[in-house]
């Protein structure tokens, strides 16, 4: 059997088995390789060279981590819980806490859309944000896989639709590699294209909007503080609200300026520890235990690299691709299905939809051609084949990124409460729009 296939497969097990998934994607990488032929020396030369890649994330992490919780010992998120109230009015009636659930979820879908376009931060924000609310949205008995799902659906639908920061960047992917591989294709034509496959992404959140409607009881459980913090630090001061709010300013400024989450994160720190927001003999443990909560997130991005690096080292990804057209005899209807799905697997291994594109664009093209699709079809079957994953991979900062601020008191599994309900609600009605857009395209 094809080595992406079983290796995507055996992760995805373990994980469901509960078995850490940094281990499964280890374990995962040695049966992949070993299926595909590289042997144990092969597999771990290849996991090995891969791994380097996944340093600057993981080190991107854990600096957001440190400042994360740098800003939330200066009161900034008691400001922000305390104005969502004062807008919505008291928490003791049943419509004032429907318009304060109802308003935190639209803030949070907001935020998560604007990180990807309007100010592209991408999930650097889900750290500063989601941990402060959780007492409230605890009160409020909120799902936190419905959060999931929309925090997810926000890091996607606008990188796969909208022109603009990450989407500038994967459409320009899309058309560059489509261009290379046989097929002339414009940014414009891929954001056309790609309407149809998006309606799936908005029609996955409409569903789970029922599907995790009722309440769902969770414990106030306090975020870790080191015993260092003492308790004047945490009372709603002007100047440290406007100097917090001035530091998250200076982050995401540096951020978007040197297209680095480690230096942006480090301005916003640096402005904290200028303005005494943060007292220097406090900011060791401050710092030390943000790195702590995001550490996990660091291990997994590392491991997801050399599972990649491990992955195309088989070849198998090629070989997967050429088994599905041979199995397609012709049959466009099957032949974007068979597409689809190949590009699941692919994006679910590798973790990134950025990554996924130029790997499967080579294939798929003249494939595509050869079956007779128009390059509006090929466009959208390309596109949504490498954004398919994204959603539901366990390796994807799209699942990652929302259980990092979900999981701060440690009651969000990653596995059944993100990377499960986003599989479901997501990658399968994102296939069935994308089938139907190359079909009538």
């Amino acid at each position: 059997m094809n080595a992406v296939v079983i290796a995507v497969i055996a992760v995805l097990v373990l994980s469901l088995l509960r078995i850490n998934v940094v281990f499964s994607l280890i374990l995962g990488s040695l049966i992949g390789g070993l299926v595909g032929g590289l042997g144990i020396e092969g597999t771990l030369g290849a996991f090995t060279d891969g791994v380097g890649g996944g340093a600057n994330v993981a080190l991107s992490y854990a600096m957001l981590g440190g400042f994360a919780v740098a800003i939330a010992s200066t009161g900034l998120p008691e400001a922000m819980v305390r104005g969502i109230i004062s807008i919505s009015g008291k928490k003791d009636t049943a419509q004032s806490k429907k318009r304060t659930r109802a308003l935190i979820l639209i803030m949070i879908l907001i935020m998560a859309c604007f990180s990807q376009n309007v100010i592209p931060v991408h999930i650097a924000f889900i750290p500063l944000l989601i941990p402060p609310l959780l007492t409230i949205m605890n009160d409020l008995q909120i799902d936190r896989r419905l959060t999931a799902t929309i925090l997810t659906f926000g890091l996607v639908t606008p990188y796969m639709l909208i022109p603009a920061g990450f989407g500038q960047i994967f459409h320009d992917i899309v058309a560059t590699n489509m261009t290379s591989s046989g097929l002339e294709v414009s940014s414009d034509q891929v954001t056309k294209a790609m309407i149809i496959p998006a309606l799936g992404m908005v029609a996955g959140l409409i569903i789970a909007l029922f599907s995790y409607r009722k309440p769902r009881v969770y414990q106030d459980i306090a975020l870790p503080v080191p015993e260092e913090v003492k308790e004047e630090n945490v009372q709603l001061k002007k100047t440290a609200l406007i100097f917090s709010i001035a530091a998250i300013v200076a982050a995401l400024a540096v951020q978007i300026w040197t297209d680095s989450m480690v230096f942006g994160a480090l301005a916003g720190i640096i402005v904290l520890y200028i303005t005494r927001t943060v007292k220097w003999k406090e900011a060791d443990a401050i710092l030390t235990n943000g790195m702590r909560l995001m550490a996990f997130i660091g291990f997994v991005m590392i491991s997801a690299s050399g599972f990649s690096s491990v992955i195309g080292a088989t070849g198998d990804v090629e070989s997967l691709v050429k088994t599905a057209a041979d199995a397609i005899h012709g049959s466009q209807a099957l032949g974007a299905l068979m597409m689809l799905i190949v590009g699941l697997l692919v994006t679910m291994g590798i973790g990134s939809s950025f990554s996924t594109v130029p790997v499967i664009a080579t294939i798929f093209v003249p494939l595509a051609i050869e079956l007779g699709f128009s390059p509006m079809a090929i466009i959208a079957l390309v596109g949504t084949a490498g954004a398919l994953g994204d959603a539901g991979s366990p390796a994807s900062d799209s699942t990652l990124g929302p259980t990092s601020g979900l999981n701060a008191d440690g009651q969000h599994d990653h596995m059944w409460d993100t990377v499960v309900p986003t599989f479901l609600h997501y990658n399968l009605p994102v296939i069935a729009f994308g089938w139907v857009a190359a079909m009538i395209l």
